[in-house]
């Protein structure tokens, strides 16, 4: 059902993006980097989190890593990821095919400024073999998407 949420997402806001398929696993971000020919940081993973009542998605490129203060600075909260049958549960994707599109119900994204790295992401579309390539500014507009600075990169990481 996942995937066709995501389908349905870009047939009715992009008819112009295409979901793409891969016969191996794409579930984590170096997964995803071999089975779609790019490199890691290219992969847009989508971090679910609470903080506090709230849950949000944050979309983030590949090789970064949340950084806990500038995510408890920029959303008023200690950030806690949610464990995998609540992932599935709030948005309707299963972990390692979690996107911004296509959710069960509507949530709050943001796009980390790391995904402005890149002309071209690439972000899973609902299932652990599913993808699309697209642009990080077309991504946060049709997600109605918040941009913010919330992850180190690697090279900033210590």
């Amino acid at each position: 059902m996942s995937l066709q949420s995501v389908r349905d997402f870009f047939a009715e806001k992009a008819p112009d993006i295409s979901v793409i398929e891969s016969p191996i696993s794409s579930a984590t971000v170096p997964l995803a980097a071999e089975a779609y020919g790019v490199e890691p940081g290219r992969i847009a993973k989508t971090l679910s989190l609470r903080i506090g009542e709230r849950v949000i998605l944050i979309v983030a490129a590949g090789t970064s890593r949340m950084d806990n203060k500038k995510v408890k600075a920029a959303f008023g909260g200690k950030p806690k990821m949610l464990g995998l049958e609540e992932v599935a549960e709030v948005t309707g994707h299963e972990v390692g095919g979690v996107c911004p599109f296509g959710l069960k119900a509507p949530l709050p994204v943001y796009c980390d400024i790391s995904l402005k790295a890149f002309d071209v992401v690439v972000p899973a579309a609902g299932s652990t073999h599913s993808a699309v390539r697209i642009t990080p500014e077309r991504m946060a507009e049709l997600t109605a998407a918040e941009w913010v600075d919330v992850c180190e990169t690697r090279s900033e990481a210590r």
